[in-house]
C-alpha cells in the first residue's frame, strides 16, 4: 500500500501538467492551412483570470492556494508535502513554458523557490511560511494581470 502511494502524488503532479499541456496548447504554432472547425475565444475578463504570458498557469496556483491554506492551518509538515507536489508540475512544465516569456518565468521560478526554501528551512516558521506563500499567489496574480 505504501508503494502505491508513495507513486500517487507524483503521478498526480504530471498528470495535471499534462492536462496544463493540453488545455495551453503548444508554444509553437502550427500552421496547417486550413481552419478549425470552431473557434472557441473566451473573453478577456475570465482569460485575465486565468492565463499569462506563459500560459494557463491556474493549476499551479490552486497548488499554491492548497499550500497558503495548510500554512494557515499550522500544519508546516503537510504543506511541506504539498509544495512539493508545485515543485515537481513546474519543474516538468519548464520547458513548454520558460520560451513563452522567460523573464515571467524566472520571476515566478524564484517566487516558488522562496516559497520552497521557507517550507524546508530546519525549523519552519509559520509566519515565514505565510509570508512567502502570499508574495507566491501574488507573484501569480501579477502575471495574470499582465496580459
Amino acid at each position: 500500500m505504501y508503494q502505491f502511494h508513495s507513486l500517487l502524488r507524483p503521478v498526480a503532479a504530471v498528470s495535471a501538467v499534462v492536462l496544463l499541456a493540453l488545455a495551453t496548447g503548444c508554444s509553437k504554432p502550427t500552421d496547417t492551412g486550413t481552419a478549425p472547425a470552431t473557434t472557441v475565444q473566451p473573453n478577456s475578463a475570465t482569460q485575465a483570470k486565468t492565463a499569462s504570458k506563459l500560459g494557463d498557469l491556474y493549476a499551479f496556483r490552486t497548488i499554491a492556494a492548497d499550500v497558503a491554506t495548510i500554512v494557515d492551518k499550522g500544519d508546516l509538515a503537510a504543506a511541506r508535502t504539498r509544495i512539493k507536489d508545485l515543485e515537481v508540475a513546474w519543474d516538468s512544465a519548464e520547458a513548454g513554458l520558460k520560451p513563452r516569456a522567460a523573464d515571467d518565468w524566472h520571476r515566478l521560478d524564484k517566487a516558488i523557490d522562496h516559497a520552497l526554501s521557507a517550507m524546508r528551512a530546519d525549523t519552519p516558521n509559520q509566519s515565514d511560511c505565510k509570508k512567502a506563500m502570499a508574495d507566491l499567489l501574488a507573484t501569480f496574480d501579477l502575471l495574470q494581470a499582465k496580459l
